[in-house]
């Protein structure tokens, strides 16, 4: 009985950080299509909405729908503003994969000591009061939790749109596939990946709301979340928007029941067995670019 009372929640419990992982690994895989390169500055990015929207409403009092459309657009600036001012320039520079990886390394510093300057190091919530909770075929689930499920489905669905039936969204696939030919063909790709960007980089700042509002926000928390969204990226297809979705449910499901027995201490871990697996066994991913 306990263990047919524990296994709803599991999968709750999946579910809804598969749901956070695949809005990192949304943006993340969005971005690396068109630049190329391993943005580490995406986990710092996602702290950063989430921090933004920390000092709209509890500095500002601004309501929550005008606090986190400032936080979502604050978190797409940031990173258009980091792609135009210092890895668009590099890349004009014929600058290599590992000095762009180094810069992003760089920005993901200066976000986090800054964010510790203005807000401390210590541990903050969003949640100002209690949320309605949910039960669900034995699981209960609160209604933050309810928003990161519905934010991941609309996201995923708008994007997939997007892509598929938009000018703009052939021009990203275009560019995907060969950024040399999409030039020749009358293609601006500096504009198209600046808006890229920016995309990925709001992505990320929904889900740094969405964490801020269910487990809390520490300036420091932005690797472990870079580390989840890239390892559901390379799990479901790195380069591969749709994969990045699939592999962030997988990681989700894996890290849950995989501590069923164990200390939740294990889940980065386990997260990292994973990884390796992949890596191993199918470096691809599931899905092809």
């Amino acid at each position: 009985m306990e263990t047919d009372s524990i296994i709803p929640q599991l999968i709750a419990n999946s579910v809804i950080a598969g749901s956070l992982y695949a809005l990192l690994a949304l943006g993340f895989n969005l971005i690396y299509g068109t630049t190329k390169f391993f943005n580490l500055a995406h986990g710092a990015v996602a702290v950063l909405g989430g921090y933004i929207m920390l000092l709209c409403l509890k500095s500002f009092g601004f309501p929550v729908w005008v606090a986190s459309s400032i936080a979502i657009l604050g978190a797409g600036l940031a990173g258009y503003l980091f792609e135009r001012f210092v890895y668009e320039p590099l890349r004009a520079r014929k600058a290599s994969g590992m000095v762009l990886l180094i810069a992003s390394l760089g920005i993901f510093t200066v976000i986090q000591a800054v964010i510790a300057m203005i807000f401390t190091s210590q541990f903050q919530t969003l949640s100002t009061a209690e949320t309605g909770l949910y039960k669900v075929y034995g699981a209960v689930i609160t209604e933050v939790q309810l928003m990161v499920m519905i934010s991941v489905v609309v996201i995923s669905v708008l994007l997939a749109l997007t892509l598929k039936y938009t000018i703009f969204g052939k021009a990203i696939r275009a560019i995907n596939d060969d950024e040399e030919v999409s030039e020749i063909v009358g293609i601006n790709t500096k504009v198209i990946i600046r808006r890229v960007v920016f995309i990925g980089s709001a992505i990320a700042g929904v889900a740094g709301i969405l964490i801020g509002f269910d487990v809390g926000l520490e300036p420091t928390m932005g690797l472990s979340l870079l580390m989840k969204g890239v390892i559901a990226s390379i799990v479901g297809g790195i380069g591969n928007v749709y994969g990045g979705v699939v592999g962030g449910f997988i990681l989700g499901f894996v890290e849950n029941f995989g501590i069923w027995k164990i200390s939740g201490e294990w889940k980065d871990a386990i997260a990292f067995a994973l990884l390796i697996v992949f890596l191993v066994v199918r470096p691809q991913g599931l899905f092809k670019k």
